[in-house]
């Protein structure tokens, strides 16, 4: 599904990613732990084509990124089979619940408005939010607007789900909300690669856990469920 070849990226000559090789197989969670400043977000965002890099190559389901990459009908190509999640959602603030979900459909996919609402209404009503649709993000929950970005990430029908720290802004109470959800995708068979530094949230539905340590990969398991 995504494939990673000696990635490399430095900033203000400092090594990034020093060369990572990896792969993600369809249909398994990944989770990437370590320390702040490992490179994991940044591994993250350079899949989904938000950051360039300086070597290496990644495949993402048949579509590859070459060191500086800038080709934009390309970069939407990827990052239609690979959405991404933020840690502070990125939520349109002037747009319902039920509005983010429909934009990138209707807009970018040129999804008739009819059939990206009923679509939206089933992502909302599956992770839990279907009674918060004309909500804005200012009246929701840090957890119920991050359901509501990855309800968003869904729409779109990718591929796999990167999602960067989804839970650290969260109170433990929302923490909750939003890792059910994870789980719920999980045994429907999601493609998922979490960012994380609580992997005791997502340690029952893991299928591999990767650990990154300045820019290198240090330890890389499979638990056991």
């Amino acid at each position: 599904m995504i494939s990673i070849k000696t990635l490399q990226k430095s900033f203000d000559g400092r090594t990034i990613l020093g060369g990572i090789s990896l792969s993600f197989e369809k249909g398994k969670v990944t989770t990437m732990v370590g320390p702040s400043g490992g490179g994991k977000s940044t591994l993250l965002r350079c899949v989904n084509g938000l950051e360039t890099f300086d070597a290496g190559a990644i495949d993402v389901g048949g579509l590859t990124l070459t060191p500086g990459a800038t080709d934009r009908a390309l970069l939407r190509a990827v990052r239609l089979k690979a959405g991404m999640v933020f840690q502070h959602y990125g939520l349109f603030s002037h747009m319902t619940a039920l509005r983010n979900v429909m934009e990138a459909p209707t807009h970018v996919k040129k999804v008739p408005v009819e059939e990206a609402r009923e679509q939206a209404l089933a992502l909302l009503e599956r992770v839990g939010l279907s009674h918060r649709k004309d909500a804005f993000p200012r009246e929701l929950s840090g957890g119920e607007q991050q359901r509501v970005a990855i309800a968003r990430a869904l729409a779109m029908e990718p591929e796999a789900l990167l999602l960067d720290e989804p839970t650290s802004a969260l109170d433990p109470e929302r923490k909750i909300e939003v890792v059910t959800v994870l789980r719920d995708l999980a045994k429907a068979g999601a493609t998922m690669v979490i960012v994380t530094h609580e992997l005791a949230v997502v340690r029952d539905f893991a299928d591999r856990v990767v650990t990154l340590r300045n820019g290198a990969i240090v330890d890389d398991i499979h638990p056991q469920k």
